[in-house]
């Protein structure tokens, strides 16, 4: 798990509490590259919860340049669409 991005936008709940948003990514062993969201409370304030695979992309590169080019309809999307992480 390679983390590819972090977003400055910060998504709020309805309760107020603000998750930051961060983008992972993994190699598959054909080469390519699968990325997930996962959302952390900023202070503390609820649990981390974390989509299911959201892109599957040729390269790391490729996967950076889709992370870095979601935009804040895309993350409160993901967001609704999260689980709570489990570890």
């Amino acid at each position: 798990m390679t983390l590819i991005h972090e977003h400055s936008a910060h998504i709020r709940t309805p309760e107020g509490f603000a998750y930051s948003a961060r983008i992972y990514g993994e190699r598959r062993p054909d080469g390519t590259w699968i990325g997930w969201l996962r959302f952390d409370p900023v202070e503390g304030n609820g649990p981390a919860l974390q989509t299911d695979r959201e892109t599957s992309q040729s390269t790391r590169a490729a996967l950076e340049s889709w992370a870095s080019g979601l935009e804040r309809a895309y993350l409160e999307g993901a967001f609704d669409r999260a689980q709570v992480l489990t570890r």
